[in-house]
């Protein structure tokens, strides 16, 4: 039996950061992957989608052209098959990207197969066991299909085929509106397939503000139908799937499920390891060092449905990797929250959500802002969109922030930066904003809450010279 320091189950994006971080200290590891290498987001996911969305916004700003004076837009036509190939080509430009940086360690340390767990330190890989004293679980995660839709899955499309499809259907069921159902149902809207949205409530992209929720259910209805509330497949007829919600019945070509990934665990037959399971079949996990309590069995990535982000993925990795070849494990404390939606706009979650601070009974405050008539806004032509801040009443500090903002993933680069550094508002009133930009309107919002929280501030916004430097 072959004995290693380190096991790695799964080659994704927290499988290989965690492998950097294990060979500066270890050379007796080993990267276990029966898979198609090149990770989740290359493949399948942040990438590709991208260049989808990319090549849609930049077909539906031909509606903008007459406006500014640009002729000749009614004459532009796409060709839907050629996207595809295009969204296929840089895709595998970026796989590449991912598997050339493996080619130098593969040979002696990848094993191309699947391991189950015989024992806490054991695995079994079919023709061979590899023991182990630390493991770490890198598996990602897997589209969700419901059981009961398994009849009909012809006319599905999950989340790891969608881009080999060759040819669009002409209509097309986009079921759940979260982050992946909303960018690429608006991309395929806007290069010119017809779209039906199914979701839940109006959480899209997560969202949980209220008042930015039916903001964005508005807009969004504004391209494309959208159902809310629970959906079913009922049948098919003459070729076609028949998907219901409420009282509606939708005839679609084709249904593309978006309702979410979960933890790809179920192969690995835990129960062997003798750790607690629940009734998802997942352990309990340490979040600041990824541990199963009581075992060397670590947890990184999309595998414990914590965080499913790459950069989290790529953290959770570098946390693991560096634990698994110490005997102490340290605690690393995590990077504030930030997620992006790249719809257009764009959404974003930053730090804590409003629904997190409702629950928590904190007490804080809105600062608000609406990009309808917003300078930078006006000149793109993109006059839409909400910001909100929540502020701690008391300090001032940022504690989360929920937008649809046009360039909002920038802005929200800048937010999740100042929550980092534990800022307030008039610290971060005391900073440069240029102008014609976006992050005026940010400054609106932290006006906004400025002028409600307790802690007293410059008369100026500018700090003076006696005044501490920010972040002091």
């Amino acid at each position: 039996m072959r004995e290693v320091d380190v096991a790695i189950i799964g080659a994704g994006s927290a499988g290989l950061t965690a492998r950097r971080e294990v060979e500066k200290h270890t050379k007796n590891y080993v990267v276990i992957d029966d898979g198609i290498l090149g990770t989740t987001c290359a493949r399948v996911g942040c990438m590709p989608s991208k260049v989808l969305i990319q090549v849609a916004n930049d077909f539906h700003r031909r509606h903008k052209f007459a406006e500014q004076g640009i002729q000749g837009a009614e004459n532009l036509s796409i060709d839907r098959k050629a996207v595809m190939q295009h969204v296929r080509k840089l895709r595998d430009r970026f796989v590449r990207g991912v598997t050339s940086g493996m080619e130098s360690w593969t040979k002696e340390h990848l094993i191309a197969k699947r391991a189950r767990f015989l024992d806490a330190n054991t695995l079994d890989l079919g023709d061979e066991k590899i023991k182990a004293k630390n493991i770490i679980i890198a598996t990602g995660s897997q589209p969700i299909i419901p059981k009961a839709w398994q009849p009909y899955q012809k006319y599905f499309i999950d989340t790891d085929h969608f881009f080999e499809m060759q040819e669009l259907p002409s209509k097309i069921a986009v079921i759940g509106l979260g982050v992946i159902g909303i960018e690429l149902g608006q991309a395929l809207h806007r290069i010119g397939v017809e779209v039906v949205g199914f979701t839940l409530d109006k959480a899209i992209g997560g969202l949980s503000d209220p008042e930015i929720q039916d903001y964005v259910a508005h807009s969004m209805e504004e391209e494309f139908p959208i159902h809310y509330g629970p959906s079913e497949i009922v049948g098919e007829e003459n070729g076609k799937l028949l998907v219901k919600s409420g009282d509606y019945i939708e005839q679609v070509d084709a249904a593309f499920l978006t309702m979410g990934r979960s933890p790809s665990l179920q192969n690995l037959n835990l129960a062997a390891t003798g750790v607690k399971l629940n009734d998802r079949g997942m352990p309990d996990i340490d979040k600041n060092t990824f541990v199963i309590p009581g075992t060397r069995i670590f947890v990184a990535g999309d595998s414990n449905g914590d965080r499913p982000l790459l950069h989290e993925a790529a953290d959770e990795g570098r946390i693991v990797g560096y634990n698994a070849v110490r005997e102490e494990l340290q605690c690393f404390r995590r990077r504030e929250f930030l997620a992006i939606t790249f719809s257009d706009p764009n959404i974003a979650i930053i730090g804590e959500s409003y629904k997190q601070l409702q629950e928590k009974n904190v007490d804080f405050i809105s600062g608000k802002v609406s990009f309808e008539g917003q300078g930078r806004a006006i000149v793109k032509l993109k006059e839409k969109g909400l910001l909100h801040l929540y502020v701690d009443k008391k300090s001032g500090e940022l504690l989360g922030a929920e937008l649809f903002a046009p360039d909002g993933e920038h802005m929200a680069h800048l937010l999740a930066w100042a929550m980092n550094l534990k800022l307030n508002v008039h610290e971060l009133l005391s900073l440069p904003y240029y102008h014609p930009v976006v992050e005026e309107g940010l400054r609106t919002a932290i006006r906004d809450a400025a002028k409600k929280v307790d802690k007293e501030h410059s008369p100026l916004e500018i700090l003076r010279c006696n005044d501490p430097p920010v972040g002091k």
